[in-house]
């Protein structure tokens, strides 16, 4: 499913954010001024974003689908249920009941 390669670019992600967010922690007791906590801080919010960045960059150079797509309508292992469903391959599943939307009893009727 996912190479050597892969597995271990995902270990050390999240090794390194899970030493970011202890760092994190004893820099929010021990840190008088804040500028190593600020720094901390940013850290751990953008680690996770370059991330995916770059998962999502790669996907498009690559032409490769990737978790960090926008594209909804993929058939993957995750979303293939409800995929066939939406897409009514599923003849024995139930159909989606419409919604109405009734006016609000609470607003008078010249409104």
């Amino acid at each position: 499913m996912y190479n050597k390669k892969q597995r271990t670019a995902a270990l050390i992600a999240v090794i390194l954010i899970i030493i970011l967010i202890i760092a994190l922690l004893v820099t929010a007791i021990t840190d008088s001024n804040g500028q190593l906590f600020r720094a901390l801080l940013f850290a751990v919010i953008a680690v996770p974003i370059l991330a995916w960045i770059y998962i999502w960059l790669f996907g498009k150079l690559t032409g490769k689908k990737t978790i960090a797509d926008f594209d909804r309508d993929r058939k993957d292992i995750l979303h293939q249920d409800t995929a066939s469903a939406r897409d009514g391959d599923d003849k024995n599943a139930e159909p989606t009941p419409q919604v109405t939307i009734s006016k609000n009893p609470f607003l008078k009727k010249d409104q």
